[in-house]
């Protein structure tokens, strides 16, 4: 093989050369420009995240800049909903050296800027007090001319296993079959449960065993080993709850016996109820004929005279009397009680003088005046 000549090794050695050694000597080489427009670089990779409905979410956003990126510093959150029907939203903005957190109106005074110096490379944010609602993909873009970056981060917000409720369906007796139930209010999907007895005087039987991971644990032909005390506990990814169960087997009641007694019972509750109306009913009989027996007046019995016009009366006839009287009858007339005056007891029969008998010759009358 043949000795290479100069120019041969040099046209050789160039070739070795890497693409960024030979952009660094020919300036207008396009892949050192595209190196060039990407020397802003953010360090988070792209991640998922979940936490619980009221919880806070840590959105992480952290960058690099280099000497060349030399333009105003601007860094943008924005939101994709789940509902693919909604347009992504701004959330939260830092430009010129101001923060805009008011463009979303469902996370108005929820988003804040983790740090207060944007410029060391920190974007990260808090989300407060989660909500269904914020579910969804959230996107930080940093831009510092001529260099630019974005990251996704996927937010999922679940909701805690919470009100967990333990109940027995169905009697608790010797050789009867009944259910042991846990149900939460409220859990995001998937639940699991784990049913324990706390009780250690006695096992649980075999034939539980296989349910201890089910919302439901069936007991057929009960018998008093299953008596105890039982926790179930119901977990998701961002939490748990539990609930307490008192279980007793008990012989079987005398049903012929409880059934009797109810029955007496509510004879004996009905004839006391109709007791009570018939009661209620003569009493109001009652009074009602005491009030008609009080307001009943009599319409063939004429109203009594007032007192003053029975006073009136009598001294007007006696008045009459005397017109008629001579001076020879005067004298018996005087020996009468003329100041006799009715009593106030207007039923009592006013008393008229004895007058002896008047002897005229010659009487008349005149316009009901009787003249001698």
């Amino acid at each position: 093989m043949g000795k290479c000549s100069r120019q041969e090794l040099m046209f050789v050695g160039l070739w070795k050369k890497t693409w960024r050694e030979r952009a660094f000597e020919d300036r207008e080489y396009v892949p050192h420009r595209r190196d060039f427009t990407r020397s802003l670089s953010i360090t988070t990779p792209d991640q998922m995240i979940e936490k619980a409905k009221g919880e806070t979410a840590y959105l992480p956003c952290k960058f690099t800049l280099s000497p060349e990126d030399q333009g105003p510093l601007d860094i943008e959150w924005l939101l994709s909903p789940a509902d693919n029907q909604k347009v992504d939203q701004v959330i939260i903005l830092y430009s010129g050296d101001k923060i805009y957190d008011d463009y979303y109106q469902d996370l108005k005074g929820r988003v804040h800027f983790t740090s207060n110096d944007l410029k060391s490379g920190d974007a990260s944010i808090n989300v407060t007090n989660l909500q269904l609602s914020d579910i969804g993909t959230y996107q930080c873009k940093v831009k510092k001319a001529p260099g630019v970056g974005n990251k996704k981060i996927q937010l999922t917000v679940l909701v805690k296993p919470s009100g967990t409720r333990c109940y027995v369906d169905g009697s608790e007796e010797i050789g009867s079959d009944f259910k042991l139930k846990c149900e939460p209010k409220e859990g995001s999907l998937p639940l699991q449960y784990q049913w324990q007895k706390l009780s250690n005087s006695q096992k649980l039987p075999a034939s539980l065993l296989a349910e201890m991971t089910s919302p439901v644990i069936s007991v057929k032909n009960a018998t008093t080993e299953y008596s105890g005390t039982y926790s179930c506990t119901v977990t998701n990814r961002v939490g748990s709850d539990q609930c307490l169960l008192r279980l007793d087997v008990v012989p079987p009641s005398n049903r012929a016996g409880t059934i009797a007694g109810a029955v007496v019972g509510i004879l004996l509750a009905l004839v006391l109820i109709g007791f009570i109306v018939f009661c209620c009913r003569k009493k109001r009989r009652e009074e009602k004929y005491e009030k008609e027996v009080h307001h009943d007046i009599r319409e063939d019995v004429p109203p009594p005279k007032s007192r003053t016009s029975t006073a009136r009366s009598y001294i007007g006839s006696n008045h009459s009397s005397l017109g008629s009287m001579s001076p020879s009858n005067m004298e018996g007339y005087s020996k009468t009680q003329y100041n006799q005056v009715p009593s106030e007891d207007f039923e009592r029969t006013p008393q008229s003088p004895t007058l002896p008998p008047a002897k005229f010759k010659y009487a008349y009358k005149t316009d009901g005046i009787t003249v001698v």
